[in-house]
């Protein structure tokens, strides 16, 4: 696409919002008429000859409203927003290639977001305080490698992907259902702001478009599409997350997926995705390879390294991946003497493998990295 003026920047949006248009159909439209403006004036009869246009789409490109345009672009200006199309040089060249690539996208924020190699971290909005945990730690990583955290700004674990980002001062990046002037959902509102100031949010819709049912699969396949690899921390076996890793491996990218407690529901899924071929994310290292341009933020403590550990400190890590146990329950669960398994336990805390919490109960720490 040419570098056009802001009339034919204008009529380009106009024609990309007709329903039924996609990106597919622009193309075939621009490659017809040659510019937006003369597609927006073509005859309905000579509309309709088009492969792919049918009478009922060529009517509403007749009737296409530029004034709603300018009202869309006028409320986009107001909020500080811009517009991207596929020939602007900061449109991301990673959605140009994905089976259904959007025709534009609205963004807020930092523009440089979109730059960095991308990651994608998602989740359930129901979640347990170790999902919550190594979402923050793998998100506060990346970040700190130099990459950019991608999410849905959704409750639950996308919220927590994009507050462990900017709590390392990261860029991270909110892909919307919804245009940039709604807040979804509401509770997610300072979030929003930060997001907006010290990261970017990206949506396909314009200003004023409220969520629906449909549009939060088409922001899925946007997520996992920004990014070289999608991360999935938890998620039940009918999570919408699982659609984004669908859509990743969809796209040709790498899924990587947390493995949690086979007795709990939130890590069903993930653990599903890891038999049905997933690469299990167990440590930095794990997600950097798939970056190479990066670099490492630092170096994981030794004693928390797995082969690190005393055959009783490996027991006792095994028996806490099902989740907190008392003092006695590790004893029994390792088979070893009191003193051997209160050894294991204090080397275990020294080493921040495993945290003594309120009630008498260890659990399980992520790795150093992951923290």
């Amino acid at each position: 696409m040419p570098d056009w003026s802001e009339s034919q920047r204008e009529a380009y949006l106009t024609l990309a919002l007709v329903p039924g248009i996609g990106a597919a159909r622009l193309l075939t439209l621009l490659d017809r008429f040659d510019t937006p403006d003369g597609a927006l004036s073509a005859p309905f009869e000579l509309l309709r000859t088009i492969n792919g246009i049918s009478d009922a789409t060529a009517a509403a490109i007749r009737s296409a409203s530029r004034t709603a345009t300018r009202q869309i672009l006028g409320a986009l200006r107001a909020i500080g927003g811009h517009l991207l199309l596929p020939s602007d040089s900061a449109f991301p060249v990673a959605l140009l290639q994905i089976p259904d690539p959007p025709t534009c996208l609205f963004v807020l924020g930092k523009l440089e977001a979109l730059e960095r190699p991308a990651v994608a971290v998602v989740g359930s909005r129901n979640h347990s305080a170790y999902g919550a945990e190594v979402c923050r730690g793998v998100a506060r990583a990346a970040t700190q490698a130099g990459l950019a955290v991608v999410s849905g700004m959704a409750r639950g674990l996308d919220a927590v992907a994009h507050a462990g980002a900017l709590d390392a001062s990261g860029l991270t990046i909110g892909v919307l259902g919804n245009g940039l002037d709604v807040t979804y959902p509401a509770a997610n509102r300072k979030l929003y702001t930060q997001v907006a100031e010290q990261g970017l949010l990206l949506t396909e819709f314009p200003p004023g478009e409220r969520p629906s049912v449909g549009s939060f699969p088409r922001r899925n396949r946007l997520i996992s599409g920004l990014a070289r690899v999608t991360v999935i921390v938890e998620a039940a076996i009918s999570s919408g997350a699982l659609q984004t890793a669908e859509c990743g491996l969809q796209q040709g990218r790498e899924v990587m997926a947390v493995p949690g407690p086979i007795t709990s529901p939130v890590s069903a899924g993930t653990n599903r995705l890891i038999r049905d071929g997933a690469a299990p994310l167990l440590e930095l290292d794990d997600l950097l390879v798939h970056y190479p341009e990066v670099g490492r933020p630092g170096t994981p403590n030794a004693a928390a390294e797995p082969g690190a550990l005393a055959p009783v400190e490996g027991r006792i890590v095994n028996a806490l991946w099902a989740g907190p146990r008392r003092v006695e329950d590790l004893v029994e669960a390792c088979g070893a003497p009191v003193w051997a398994a209160l050894d294991a336990l204090s080397a275990l805390e020294l080493g921040g493998r495993v945290r003594q919490e309120s009630g008498g109960l260890y659990r399980l720490m992520t790795p150093a990295l992951f923290r």
